[in-house]
């Protein structure tokens, strides 16, 4: 009998800590009291929802508590009641309302600013915003630019009209120059505009100690300024082996401004640069009707030569021209009819001579080449690139100074570096003792205007003339440069 009642009261025992476990089987209530809330919370409280609470009166967890519905927000557990009702799950839209608030017009219309991110497509930027069709936003669109072109990291706006709430504007930046604009409620038009920049004229001046780029940033200056500087004068001083400590540069260079904050650098309209004791001079001057303008000397002479002193701005001589080398990886002697610079894996590599392209692929222990052919029976080779730049294949022209592949260690290399050559009527030569003839100078007819303008730079960086004074040339597009 007494084994029967401790058995009663074991199994009763059981039952009840059945019935009131956590998270137990809502398909099997007792009573309706006693279930956990149905895992299929609406993403939207209903009215009167605020009311239900969310915790028990003793401060633990309701059953089930850390199941929530997909889009609703976490509950702050210091928050206030109404706080911690269910919200809205909010859409998935391409716009971060905390980077880009959005801020209304006298008229009322909202403009939203932002960035555009991985995965974000023109449709769902303008339906994120707006209300009404954006698919003549985008046949417009692809009138004037290439949505395939749509990269992240650029910025937008959104413009939404007051009283419909449809997009009536739509501007996207290509790039540093250009903007896409899209504008208009039922019949949009787009556009290609140039993005207006506030420019200011600034002189800079500093000595080596070490290199240019270290000079350069003492000055309070960026890399760009120090490549521009070594490019300009590429044809005229080999940075990679004649810099040294006590060299001085001076120049004269647009910056640009939007909004009142600074964005990168104009046209460089002056420079000079002292190597070694010889000073050289750089004028931008636009001889000819197009916009163009190239540098030249004080003399007229163009600054342009048939062939840069080397195809990379600043870097190292590994390897020199040589009729017997011993081979680092095959371990015998023979010619190396070309020079090695040494650089980083994917440092830029420039034509060093206007021509067409001949050759772009792999070339047995050369790996990833490209020879360029030139006049005057001229060709120069570039070999064990790790890749080449976008467009770069046989038959296409290149300028001189056009970023063409980048340093790699490819084929027979022991690392990363660029194996250089040229041919002239078919036979390699030193490249460092190739003939290089200059461009045209400045002609005749321009001389005394070309006059004028060295005596304005050069008023400019004595301090003569103060550089608040300077109104930019917009019509004027350095090329000699330039991207270089």
């Amino acid at each position: 009998m007494k084994k029967l009642l401790f058995l009663f009261l074991l199994v009763s025992a059981l039952a009840v800590v059945w019935i009131e476990r956590p998270g137990r089987d809502p398909g099997v209530a007792l009573s309706p009291a006693l279930d956990p809330p149905s895992r299929e919370t609406p993403a939207v409280a209903p009215d009167d929802a605020g009311d239900a609470p969310l915790a028990e009166p003793d401060g633990k967890a309701a059953p089930d508590e850390d199941v929530k519905a997909a889009g609703s927000a976490p509950r702050d557990p210091h928050g206030d009641g109404e706080a911690d009702a269910p919200r809205e799950a909010p859409e998935a839209v391409a716009v971060d309302e905390a980077t880009a608030p959005a801020i209304l017009t006298p008229e009322g219309d909202t403009i939203r600013k932002g960035t555009v991110e991985k995965g974000d497509t023109v449709g769902g930027l303008l339906g994120s915003v707006g209300t009404g069709e954006t698919q003549h936003y985008l046949r417009a669109a692809r009138q004037v630019f290439s949505l395939r072109k749509f990269r992240a990291g650029q910025a937008y706006v959104v413009v939404t009209d007051a009283a419909t709430g449809r997009v009536k504007r739509f501007e996207y930046e290509i790039d540093d120059r250009r903007r896409l604009v899209v504008e208009g409620l039922d019949d949009p038009v787009a556009r290609l505009e140039t993005i207006p920049y506030e420019t200011r004229l600034a002189f800079v001046e500093g000595v080596i100690s070490s290199d240019l780029f270290s000079a350069v940033a003492d000055m309070g200056e960026g890399p760009q300024l120090a490549l521009r500087i070594a490019n300009l004068f590429a044809s005229e001083i080999n940075f990679i082996r004649d810099l040294q400590e006590g060299d001085s540069f001076r120049v004269l260079v647009e910056k640009l401004y939007r909004e009142g904050e600074y964005k990168g650098y104009g046209k460089v309209l002056a420079s000079s640069f002292t190597n070694r004791g010889k000073t050289f001079e750089a004028f931008l001057f636009r001889d000819g009707g197009d916009r163009e303008g190239h540098f030249y000397n004080a003399s007229g002479e163009s600054l342009r030569k048939a062939l840069l002193q080397a195809p990379l701005p600043i870097t190292r001589v590994t390897s020199r021209f040589s009729g017997s080398r011993k081979h680092p990886i095959l371990g015998y002697s023979r010619p190396h009819l070309g020079v090695d610079y040494g650089a980083p894996t994917g440092t830029p590599v420039m034509a060093v001579g206007s021509g067409k392209v001949v050759k772009v692929g792999r070339a047995g222990g050369f790996g990833n080449q490209i020879i360029v052919r030139h006049h005057r029976d001229l060709e120069s080779m570039y070999n064990h690139l790790s890749g080449y730049a976008r467009g770069i294949r046989s038959g296409v022209s290149v300028r001189q100074g056009q970023v063409i592949g980048y340093v790699g260690s490819t084929g027979l290399s022991t690392g990363p570096h660029l194996d250089f050559r040229i041919k002239q009527n078919g036979k390699f030569i030193d490249p460092t003792k190739a003939v290089n003839p200059r461009a045209p100078g400045v002609s005749r007819k321009r001389a005394k205007e070309f006059a004028a303008v060295v005596a304005e730079y050069r008023a400019y960086m004595s301090g003569a003339k103060n550089v608040n004074e300077y109104k930019a040339d917009d019509e004027l597009e350095e090329h000699d440069s330039e991207g270089r």
